[in-house]
């Protein structure tokens, strides 16, 4: 590559992140990047948190040997590159004296100001709090920062500062911790500052990661890279000078910069072609700047018409922007020799706001629509996360949904209103739903793409026109969970399911206590409220639902708080009215969260049956000579007297296994005896045949009850060629 082209590139990598030098003087590093947009008497103020942040590090040192102080004023150095405000810049300085030193969060705000002591206080770390492991403790902080972050985004702005500096001196950590933190950066703060638009931290953070996770590779394409560079100079050179004259032929006024691809996106690209470095041609890239929207288009003709587009390779982020607000046109041309070109064109504005992000709500003092729009929609992400944290409190599930909510690639649909909406990649029907809204998704049952019925697993692709149908009687379906990928979506129907389950299995607890309650004589309207608050009270429980849903699960056992009940309610007259209670469970044979049929025994209505309690599934229902059930027949404890419901409304599966002589048409007369049975064929198998005169069928059918599948059977026997037919109640 020539000089103009090396030196385009060296000064762009140099433009993305300043030079981290400690600030000894006021004369620094940070005082240079201050100057040109923060007024002197606010730049006095950040001097004041350097002396205070000076002071409370005094002899601390860093794992290089270094003064402490150099880690903040450098986290400072990159938050002011970023042209972020004062009090950003003085929370920078702050952002460890309250996790590490003696300071407290009172004495921050009552020497800088509220505003100061905010961010801080999001930043720092819940380090006095106790909790089960390592993993649940580091959720919990992120959860912290990430709500703090909904409140300020400033917050994580600073933090992802922190992170960047933390990676670039990872060198003084083990080899251990480094490949730990570099996957967290990988998996959460990298993500992030993609997601808000800032382009050079998330490739620096990339690109750190790929190093200390992966060292050899790194050093093995840093090395090629260098190697490459003279062996495609005459190459890039040609481009470079075509791509200027064909501009300037067209009187497109653009600056073209030259740059090369990071070495993370290099070996991704290998990873996902399976190629070596040496069969990967598009290491270059070009970056097309103009003046105004209509040059960007006139620029991307001007180059079609220079070199051959590749098909495919075009994408339009002007028309519909990403998510973060980045827009520039992309394409992707057949260059000299053969050799692909990537193409990015975009204005001067587009350009700023994709280094700078969501902080150009400080970097830039104006009315454009498009930063207005780039906010509103970073506003609207983090609403999202509060939706999230406020349906489901577990830690560790908030982060499940935060990183599935950072996926990086993504697709845009359309609502039947023309409404544009942005998803992650392999987003199904369901996300739509969600993300029009929570009301929306819980209540759909069905799902149009493009005008035709699909079913509701169906993954969405950019361009979808997609439009739900929504029921009021409607619920979420837990099998959802399966296929959904947003945050929203999965957050919201765990909440559902959650409650929808805490109502069945309070049912199931209220009624397997009364069936022990009756083995000591205890009506359950003689229970008073003193007594069901001291029953509660001493099992140390924070309500009588909580206590009935340990009872259904089988953490608690029924007839130990029934005895409970009795010495609470001495005294009390034990009298009781038989029909206000039931022998047994009374199973309607519709399953809910509570209640669940067995799959090892498929039981059926006229089966005789046991109640099994499942401590995280509640009540299992199983025949009385299922198989499995004899695993568990001392545990006489969780086991319940159940009983069918008379005339339960609904079908049940049923495994048939039918021995036929094999000859054309026993198929259909089969489904023709099942049909004028009253029963439905669910699904059919043939197995293997095995050149013999016989043939294995396997039939799930629906029946209604024991005596429904009995005559089934009598039926299906008056088929002359018809060898054998069994119930298959076990399928493993």
């Amino acid at each position: 590559m020539g000089n103009t082209a090396q030196s385009k590139i060296a000064e762009q990598k140099n433009k993305a992140l300043p030079q981290l030098l400690p600030a000894n003087s006021r004369d620094s590093r940070l005082t240079q990047l201050l100057k040109p947009y923060l007024p002197q008497k606010e730049i006095k103020i950040i001097w004041n948190a350097y002396e205070y942040s000076l002071d409370a590090h005094k002899g601390q040192k860093r794992r290089s040997g270094e003064d402490y102080i150099i880690h903040p004023v450098s986290v400072a150095c990159i938050a002011a590159h970023l042209h972020l405000d004062s009090p950003s810049i003085q929370a920078a300085l702050l952002h460890d004296v309250v996790e590490d030193t003696s300071s407290t969060l009172i004495e921050i705000e009552s020497k800088f100001g509220s505003q100061v002591a905010s961010i801080v206080g999001g930043l720092s770390k819940l380090d006095k709090i106790h909790f089960d492991d390592a993993s649940q403790a580091q959720a919990e902080n992120f959860r912290k920062m990430l709500l703090a972050m909904s409140q300020d985004v400033r917050v994580i702005l600073i933090k992802l500062a922190d992170r960047l500096h933390n990676m670039e001196t990872l060198e003084h950590l083990s080899p251990k911790k480094r490949i730990r933190i570099s996957q967290e950066t990988l998996d959460i703060y990298s993500p992030i500052a993609n997601r808000l638009g800032l382009n050079n931290i998330h490739q620096e953070l990339e690109d750190l990661c790929f190093k200390y996770i992966h060292p050899l590779r790194y050093k093995t394409i840093i090395k090629a890279i260098k190697a490459t560079r003279g062996n495609r100079k005459e190459v890039v050179e040609k481009s470079l000078t075509e791509i200027k004259d064909k501009l300037g032929f067209f009187k497109v006024n653009a600056d073209v910069f030259g740059r090369e691809k990071n070495p993370s996106s290099i070996h991704k690209k290998m990873v996902e072609k399976h190629s070596s470095f040496s069969e990967i041609n598009d290491i270059y890239a070009f970056r097309i700047i103009v003046k105004n929207l209509n040059d960007c288009y006139l620029a991307l003709g001007a180059l079609h018409s220079l070199y051959k587009p590749i098909p495919g390779k075009f994408k339009d982020y002007i028309a519909i922007p990403k998510a973060n607000g980045y827009q520039s046109l992309h394409t992707t041309l057949f260059g000299p020799f053969g050799m692909p070109l990537e193409i990015q064109i975009r204005t001067e504005l587009m350009h700023n706001l994709a280094e700078a992000g969501v902080a150009s709500h400080w970097l830039y003092k104006t009315k454009d629509a498009h930063v207005t729009e780039l906010q509103q929609q970073t506003n609207q992400w983090l609403k999202r996360l509060l939706e999230i944290q406020t349906e489901g409190s577990d830690s560790l599930e908030f982060l499940e949904h935060l990183k599935v909510d950072l996926f990086p690639d993504e697709v845009y649909v359309f609502s039947p209103k023309g409404t544009i909406f942005n998803l992650p990649k392999g987003s199904t029907t369901i996300d739509y739903a969600y993300a029009v809204h929570s009301d929306v998704g819980n209540s759909t049952v069905a799902a149009k793409i493009n005008q035709e019925l699909v079913p509701l697993r169906t993954e969405i692709k950019t361009g979808d026109h997609i439009e739900v149908v929504t029921a009021s009687p409607a619920k979420p379906n837990p099998a959802w969970l399966n296929f959904v990928i947003t945050g929203k979506a999965r957050s919201q129907i765990r909440s559902f399911l959650k409650t929808a389950e805490s109502n069945d299995l309070v049912i199931l607890g209220y009624s397997m206590l009364n069936n022990a309650l009756k083995a000591f004589h205890i009506d359950p309207d003689n229970i008073k409220k003193k007594h069901w608050q001291k029953l509660i009270q001493d099992y140390h429980m924070s309500s009588k639902d909580e206590l009935l849903i340990e009872i259904a699960l089988g953490k608690k056992v029924n007839v130990m708080v029934a005895h409970q009940l009795t010495a609470i309610m001495d005294g009390v007259k034990k009298t009781i009215n038989q029909s206000k209670f039931l022998d047994v469970i009374t199973i309607k044979g519709a399953e809910d969260m509570a209640i669940k049929l067995a799959t090892c025994c498929h039981p059926i209505p006229g089966d005789p049956i046991l109640g099994f309690i499942n401590k995280d599934r509640g009540l299992i229902i199983h025949t009385h000579d299922c198989p499995v059930i004899r695993k568990f027949k001392l545990d006489h404890d969780r086991w319940v007297d159940v009983e069918w419901e008379p005339d339960p409304n609904r079908l049940f599966n049923v495994n048939l296994n039918i021995l036929v002589i094999n000859e054309k048409g026993m198929l259909g007369r089969i489904a023709s005896v099942i049909a004028a049975s009253n029963s439905n064929i669910d699904n059919v198998s043939l197995e293997q045949p095995d050149g013999s005169t016989f043939a294995n069928l396997n039939f799930v059918v629906q029946v209604k009850n024991r005596i429904h599948l009995a005559e089934l059977i009598r039926n299906l026997r008056k088929i002359k060629k018809i060898n054998r037919i069994n119930r298959v109640k076990s399928l493993t």
